[in-house]
């Protein structure tokens, strides 16, 4: 079973590890304990199985927007739904927090990624013009309608009961998840959207330039 919960400084080993794993500039050994103990603003999320750590994910509470800042997940666990429970926890954060709305970035060419926040109401307002530093592709603004608005709670509603609804993750005799039937294709719920210039990539959202500034 997956259980996601607030991460803890005793899961910052596990937490650097998927860092690493996931992003070709991952952030220094200090960066998350600092967010932890010293930023206000930062609610950083764990996804558990059992006592290991298999995805975290962030935000940032501005004012009454909530800003997505990083979300990995470990990688023999990708593509089992994870990136989509920690989503779904981000926006149950951001309503108890007060947020009016939540937003990110995206690269256009990451339509897995756009496909996964569509599904959970995020549209595009606006385009950061040569945002990724790699190839100085744009990025797109992606905001979601009222967080606590009728049309959200409703299409929340759906999506966690859809969650509920999968069977249990199917483990291997090491605790580790068997993989599930490969087609070729990348689920949508299991890529995410960049948020710094020229790291990451699938599965990963890359905490922004302005988060990164303040670290």
């Amino acid at each position: 079973m997956i259980v996601v919960d607030r991460m803890q400084i005793a899961d910052l080993e596990a937490v650097h590890e998927i860092e690493r794993d996931s992003f070709s500039t991952p952030w220094p050994a200090h960066a998350y304990q600092h967010e932890l103990e010293n930023n206000r603003l930062a609610h950083y999320l764990v996804a558990r199985s059992g006592d290991q750590v298999v995805g975290f994910a962030g935000i940032w509470l501005l004012v009454d927007e909530a800003h997505i800042t990083t979300f990995a997940t470990r990688g023999i666990w990708r593509r089992q739904g994870i990136g989509e429970r920690l989503l779904l926890a981000l926006l149950d954060l951001s309503i108890a927090r007060g947020a009016n709305e939540a937003t990110l970035e995206v690269r256009p060419s990451n339509e897995p990624a756009r496909r996964l926040y569509e599904k959970y109401g995020f549209k595009v307002v606006g385009v950061r013009p040569r945002y990724y530093s790699d190839n100085n592709e744009d990025a797109l603004i992606m905001t979601t309608p009222e967080l606590d608005g009728p049309s959200m709670h409703a299409r929340m509603a759906e999506l966690r009961a859809e969650i509920a609804a999968r069977p249990d993750i199917a483990l291997g005799d090491d605790g580790s998840p068997v993989p599930p039937p490969h087609d070729g294709s990348v689920p949508a719920t299991e890529t995410g959207a960049q948020s710094t210039p020229g790291v990451g990539g699938p599965n990963v959202i890359r905490p922004s330039s302005v988060a990164r500034k303040q670290a």
